[in-house]
């Protein structure tokens, strides 16, 4: 449940992109879209959990400049810079906790469910501040090298499969350090 409602706000812009029959509005279409589904994103979870992650804020406040510059000056180079952004602002927020904070963030998400030593949380914090750097710069080549119906669908379905593959790799990754359940014998029954 809580994927689709993260995901809202980028299926709301996918779905308005391909409504109008005017391919040129079609950008600012979606991109009011997208500042709606977010508005409606933050009213829920506050009604639903009284509570909001940092992480929806952010990404509100930045649909909201970005978005709202593009509809106000008619310029989808705000709108197309937002996946950018972000990505490179949780590069920023991740590898300043490397330094900042007793854990690095990585590990402050993921410690629950796996223990790992101190240097294998930091090289993977920075796996992930190398990811989300990489993704902003495959944002950025796709939405100025392509037409804006292969950006919206890289927006849609490279970036969401980019991460889905770097999350199996991640797991790969952290299989390593699992430990492995101890039955006390040589698994066989008595």
């Amino acid at each position: 449940m809580k994927f689709l409602v993260d995901f809202f706000p980028v299926l709301a812009f996918f779905i308005a992109f391909y409504i109008p029959g005017d391919r040129e509005q079609a950008i600012y279409v979606a991109t009011a879209a997208a500042i709606i589904a977010s508005a409606i994103q933050i009213a829920g979870l506050w009604l639903m959990q009284h509570k909001i992650e940092k992480m929806h804020v952010i990404t509100f406040l930045l649909i909201l400049v970005l978005g709202g510059a593009t509809l106000l000056l008619h310029d989808k180079t705000f709108i197309k810079w937002k996946p950018t952004a972000v990505n490179w602002l949780f590069a920023f927020v991740f590898l300043g906790s490397q330094f900042i904070g007793a854990k690095p963030l990585v590990q402050r998400m993921l410690e629950q469910a796996v223990q790992l030593p101190r240097n294998v949380w930091l090289r993977l914090n920075l796996i992930w501040v190398v990811f989300f750097l990489v993704m902003g710069g495959a944002n950025l080549y796709v939405a100025f090298s392509f037409s804006d119906e292969i950006w919206v669908n890289f927006k849609m379905f490279g970036i969401l499969g980019l991460t889905f593959v770097f999350v199996i790799g991640q797991s790969l990754f952290l299989s390593r350090y699992m430990e492995q359940p101890k039955n006390g014998g040589n698994g066989e029954g008595a």
